[in-house]
């Protein structure tokens, strides 16, 4: 194939990957494609081209589908949510139901409590969920 028909190849198995939800594979296949253009340019022949095609996009596929999949798939927000379930100090009341000021880690969050309970400044309490700055939490 001449080096072009690699390139059209390359871009448009790239759309491809960008058009349709999540495989991660013809992404692969497309950078394949555009590492063989300058060898076809180069004079490689038509068996070697789609030899090379063929074993750089496996390569790529076998080594780096897995990382980017995993990369890609981490939510945002995984630190938030390793706050519930710790210990948070109140820096002063918070009635029931009610906000008020509390530290967690020395960092000052408001928090709010959960049930029907008032809870006091220096109480030690549990944080059951977080909402953007938000601590909602409960008597430890």
């Amino acid at each position: 194939m001449d080096w072009w028909m690699w390139v059209l190849a390359g871009i448009g198995l790239l759309v491809v990957e960008l058009i349709t939800p999540g495989g991660l594979f013809a992404l692969f296949f497309g950078v394949g494609a555009l590492v063989v253009a300058p060898a076809a340019a180069a004079g490689l022949g038509r068996v070697g081209q789609w030899l090379l095609f063929t074993a750089v996009s496996l390569a790529l596929l076998a080594t780096l589908r897995r990382r980017l999949q995993d990369r890609l798939s981490r939510r945002p927000g995984g630190a938030v949510d390793s706050l519930v379930g710790e210990e948070v100090v109140l820096i002063g009341d918070v009635p029931a139901g009610g906000e008020g000021p509390a530290e967690l880690r020395g960092v000052p969050w408001r928090a709010r409590a959960v049930g029907g309970d008032a809870l006091r400044a220096g109480q030690r309490c549990r944080v059951e969920r977080v909402e953007g700055v938000l601590l909602w939490v409960r008597a430890a």
